[in-house]
């Protein structure tokens, strides 16, 4: 079993360093412009979101990646497509990284939210454990999809960049999880704009943040957590 794998709470600690991960959230979907909650429904990019994945697997390309991990999700798997047709690598897809289920909190948009769930949307938001709309939990989020992210990584060579194509609150979640922060604090990682990234890179101590909602030209943050 490799170190990554086997340390439990030291997430990235493999005697190797100098390995990147590149977390890019997909791009636009018509629901993101309409503020509604996605969840894990299987929504498809805008015309823009296509362009936006285009323009950034470009910019992804220069980083020389080793490998591509995506969701299964429609707008997920369609971004990283772009950067696959680009770097000619293979993508694999895995329900591991999909959004978060969250159950009637899905397809409402934001006011619909606060209106109905009020009280439930201000205990998530002082980071306190909520199954929003009766799904999933962000630490439940973190642990399906950060050790898929580590089992991916510890595959990469010496310096090696793997690129994660997910969604807002599971990339959130995950790099709360690498950083070894308290999921209370997750919250203060900042949203991603769509098509936008962050880069986390190894060191001798584990995973810290290089780069983080990278790629903004810049753009609003549009349904933060589908």
């Amino acid at each position: 079993m490799s170190a990554a794998t086997s340390t439990g709470g030291r997430a990235g600690g493999s005697a190797r360093t100098g390995r990147k991960i590149v977390l890019w959230r997909h791009g636009q979907t018509s629901w993101n412009l309409e503020r509604r909650f996605q969840g894990s429904t299987d929504i498809e990019l805008t015309e823009t979101g296509l362009a936006q994945a285009r323009r950034a697997a470009r910019l992804l390309a220069s980083l020389k990646p080793d490998a591509i991990v995506a969701s299964d999700l429609k707008r997920a798997a369609a971004t990283a497509a772009e950067l696959a047709s680009v770097t000619h690598l293979p993508v694999a897809h895995t329900e591991a990284l999909r959004e978060t289920y969250a159950g009637e909190w899905q397809g409402l948009t934001h006011e619909e939210i606060v209106e109905k769930y009020g009280e439930q949307y201000a205990a998530w938001k002082r980071g306190e454990p909520v199954r929003r709309g009766g799904g999933e939990l962000e630490t439940e989020v973190a642990d399906r999809a950060a050790p898929v992210v580590l089992s991916h990584a510890d595959r990469l060579p010496e310096g090696g960049t793997l690129v994660v194509v997910s969604h807002g609150g599971t990339i959130r979640t995950t790099i709360g999880r690498l950083l070894r922060l308290e999921a209370r604090d997750w919250e203060s990682l900042g949203g991603l704009s769509n098509c936008c990234w962050s880069v986390l890179g190894e060191g001798a101590r584990g995973w810290r943040l290089l780069e983080h909602n990278a790629g903004t030209l810049p753009e609003p943050v549009l349904g933060d957590d589908d």
